[in-house]
């Protein structure tokens, strides 16, 4: 297919110039609107106002440019139909071989803070939208390009062809643009529906937290060598409208590819470092923290961690809040048998060095780490034929939004020990159970049917350091046997949600017992 004539209209000018320039080598004819055509003309090619062209001025603000049927005739006809083109020729109708849209930045527009209803909406596109889905129609005969990722690419095809396109680029291509409107309109759509009262499914009673349609777009960010297990396939997508610190905005410094389980592995451990504000370290086995701590340094943090259950720390991911740095990489390397991945806010040059020794050592580093998170606060499980969606669990508990049950109080050092332990217990599966020593674990059981099951495995793994340790419970206890089972591995405070209907039972319990006890009113269930 020759381009003989080219619309192009985009807000992002990245590569414009060298686009238009091999545009123009060929004799292309351009046609373009406002600031793009401001922009070309500053480049010293020639370009025609679309206005120019229609014979009709762009108006209502700019809001009526390229609606027109000069434009959309010109991009809809079908070359090998005489009755299109036999139409076209009566309505002085031109072929346009090519179109170069990106379209308003809505996204960004709506992600800046305070972002008013009414820039939201100057900020939809519809005459872009138009031409795109019309020369994606017919991108036999159009050349639809809505990515300036893609302009090299055409570069190299007009040079390489001599001034025309091929047909798997074309298609390619085309496909392409049916993506991106589909993700601009469902950006569109969660906006609205979030931010005004008239949301389907709102009934006027105010912006639609889980709308009737639930559109979600996500872009592909790699293909993975395969899945959970060697027989599945799988690819990893990112969410483009979270702004926060994730897996999914990180880079990969050392190792080999990671792997689906790895990618999970690395989320876990990062969220659990982002809950503290002093050095924190993780170290996740299966998604499970096997140890996890806060302490003065980042090595004395990481070391607390490794020594909660170094068995289970074998071939684990570990997670920093920190800098790693040269000491914290030589005491890793010392430490560690196997490490598969590290995920940390950055590293020292000197580190990664050192640690690149291990050849297959994943290191991931965390863009944007203390970024506030933004945009959707959705959590999403997928099963067979639906999803569910939630609220992401974001509930922080402090002092003062404890309540002391039993007759015994938890002294000064155990309340901090309580609510380091609660805030791990959070990342836990369920049901869960952790035990502490100050801010690190040193016990953890998790994911098991029965709590006291829980508990008796979080006292087998700390041994004779349970002496003194805290407790905390992911959901209540529904009867007294999992805390006469603390009780009798050495724990001397428990903090957990309380609300069974047995609570008078096992506060009796504890009191018995002598240990001190604490309800949140709040539970962290994790499935």
């Amino acid at each position: 297919m020759k381009v003989r004539r080219a619309l192009i209209s985009v807000s992002d000018k990245a590569g414009l110039e060298e686009l238009v320039k091999a545009l123009n080598k060929f004799n292309v004819e351009i046609l373009s609107t406002g600031g793009t055509a401001k922009a070309i003309r500053a480049l010293d090619i020639p370009v025609k106002d679309v206005s120019e062209y229609t014979g009709f001025p762009e108006m209502l603000d700019g809001r009526v440019k390229t609606l027109h049927p000069k434009i959309h005739g010109g991009l809809l006809a079908l070359r090998d139909s005489k009755e299109h083109m036999d139409t076209a020729k009566k309505h002085d109708i031109g072929m346009i071989d090519m179109v170069v849209v990106n379209l308003y930045p809505f996204e960004k527009t709506v992600a800046k803070p305070g972002v008013k209803l009414e820039e939201a909406i100057e900020n939809i596109d519809i005459g872009g939208p138009s031409m795109l889905r019309s020369a994606a129609k017919n991108h036999r005969s159009v050349c639809v390009i809505c990515d300036p990722a893609d302009y090299g690419r055409v570069i190299e095809e007009l040079e390489r062809s001599g001034g025309s396109m091929s047909e798997a680029l074309l298609t390619e291509l085309g496909i392409k643009v049916f993506g991106r409107t589909a993700e601009y309109d469902a950006a569109i759509y969660n906006y609205l529906t979030k931010n005004t009262s008239q949301g389907p499914g709102a009934r006027g009673q105010g912006p639609e937290e889980f709308p009737e349609v639930l559109s979600l777009s996500f872009k592909k960010l790699q293909d993975l060598r395969y899945g959970e297990n060697p027989h599945q396939k799988a690819a990893f997508y990112r969410d483009a409208s979270i702004n926060e610190s994730s897996v999914a905005d990180s880079v990969q410094l050392h190792g080999k590819e990671l792997s689906f389980n790895n990618i999970i592995d690395l989320n876990a451990a990062l969220e659990i470092v982002k809950e503290f504000d002093e050095p924190a370290a993780a170290i996740i086995k299966h998604t499970n923290p096997c140890g996890a701590a806060t302490a003065k340094t980042l090595k004395e943090a990481y070391l607390n961690a490794l020594d909660c259950d170094r068995l289970s720390a074998f071939g684990s991911i570990v997670g920093f809040n920190r800098t790693v740095d040269m000491e914290l990489a030589k005491t890793i390397l010392e430490e560690a048998d196997f490490v598969e991945c590290m995920i940390a806010p950055s590293y020292d040059v000197k580190a990664i060095e050192a640690l690149k020794v291990k050849k297959n050592l994943r290191l991931i580093e965390v863009k944007n780490f203390a970024a506030k998170p933004s945009g959707s606060n959705k959590d999403m499980k997928k099963v067979t034929g639906g999803l569910l969606v939630q609220d992401k669990d974001a509930a922080r508990i402090k002092e003062p939004d404890l309540k002391i049950v039993t007759k015994i109080a938890p002294t000064k050092e155990e309340m901090r020990s309580l609510l380091f332990g609660w805030t791990v217990a959070k990342h836990v599966k369920s049901n869960a159970i952790v035990f502490s020593q100050g801010t690190k674990t040193i016990g953890v059981g998790a994911g098991q049917m029965s709590r006291v099951d829980s508990v008796m495995i979080a006292a087998k793994k700390a041994g004779s350091r349970a002496k003194g340790a805290t407790l905390a419970s992911d959901a209540f206890f529904p009867k007294e046997d999992g805390v006469e089972e603390a009780a009798r591995s050495g724990v001397k405070a428990i903090i957990q949600p309380g609300g069974s209907i047995r609570d008078k039972e096992v506060i009796a319990s504890a009191d018995k017992l002598g240990l001190a006890m604490v309800f949140t009113g709040t539970r962290h269930f994790k499935h």
